[in-house]
């Protein structure tokens, strides 16, 4: 009983898990760390090799021991966004917003303030 279950988690795995010989570009690219380039150098160097082992992938240009590891085991990117760790220039980008929309504002406000004392005079008269 037991083999039969393990026998049916390997087919399992098997059937769900990535063939580096077969998968498209955008599979590959769904990797961690494979990106377009990485994707077109296993499309073509599979084109005159088998890729069937983790040291078949390392043979590729560019792909080491832990892409290749990832490509057999199917780790895929992740799709979380850090929001709160932001850049340096991110945040002086953001800093240089505020600071030209207040200017922008004030320099919006001088002109009303002088279009209503020019306003004003005129009715003085």
């Amino acid at each position: 009983m037991k083999k039969l279950f393990i026998s049916f988690i390997l087919a399992t795995v098997a059937l769900f898990a990535l063939n580096p010989q077969s998968a498209s570009k955008e599979e590959l690219m769904q990797i961690k760390g494979v990106g377009e380039k990485k994707a077109e150098a296993i499309i073509k160097y599979r084109k005159t090799h088998k890729l069937k082992t983790k040291e078949d992938l390392t043979k590729v240009p560019g792909i080491g021991e832990k892409i290749a590891q990832n490509i057999l085991n199917d780790v895929k990117n992740s799709t979380k966004v850090k929001s709160s760790k932001k850049t340096k220039k991110e945040k002086s980008k953001k800093t240089q917003k505020k600071s030209h929309k207040k200017s922008k504002k004030s320099s919006e406000n001088n002109a009303t303030k002088n279009a209503k004392e020019k306003l004003e005079k005129k009715t003085k008269k």
